[in-house]
């Protein structure tokens, strides 16, 4: 299993059995800093109860999400370059056999999961991901800082690499 499959996983909706399949994932994981930061995400999620579980996610990821959660769209806002990554990206995931689970092919859980099954990512996801998701993290610290789903952040900064990357140019 890659670390960027186990973090995916934590992007996903939460289900009663989440939790410990979680878990048992972050026995077998082999980084440290995300074993460390999944650990952390784990534990505080494992607090709640589903419910709470729940709303937390729905209000940090989806509704009026707390961060975007969408690669292409914090590199290059909404504009044609989002969407030529997007094609690309749609067409590679459909080559690598990724089920985008009804979301955008550029949201964090898909292209997580299209890390773990491609040994040849997109150039373009390559280059501009650890900036992305060091911006996402940035966003949700300043929105809510004891979000569980900052250590997720960070365990995915950990499975992109933690380089200083320019973003479609707004950097």
């Amino acid at each position: 299993m890659k670390s960027t499959e186990l973090v995916a996983f934590g992007f996903c909706y939460p289900t009663p059995w989440a939790a410990t399949y979680l878990e048992q994932m972050i026995a077998e994981e082999t980084n440290s800093e995300v074993k460390r930061h999944m650990h952390r995400f784990i534990e505080e999620v494992g607090s709640l109860s589903m419910g709470a579980w729940e709303e937390l996610h729905t209000e940090t990821l989806d509704l009026d999400p707390k961060f975007v959660p969408y690669v292409g769209h914090v590199a290059w806002g909404e504009n044609y370059r989002r969407g030529a990554f997007m094609a690309d990206l749609n067409a590679a995931m459909r080559e690598t056999q990724v089920d985008l689970g009804g979301e955008l092919p550029d949201h964090i859980e898909p292209v997580l999961r299209y890390l773990a099954a491609t040994d040849s990512p997109l150039d373009d996801l390559v280059e501009v991901l650890p900036a992305v998701i060091a911006e996402m993290n940035d966003v949700l610290k300043k929105a809510d800082p004891n979000s569980p789903y900052c250590h997720l952040l960070a365990a995915t900064l950990a499975c992109a690499g933690n380089r200083p990357v320019k973003i479609g140019g707004r950097r």
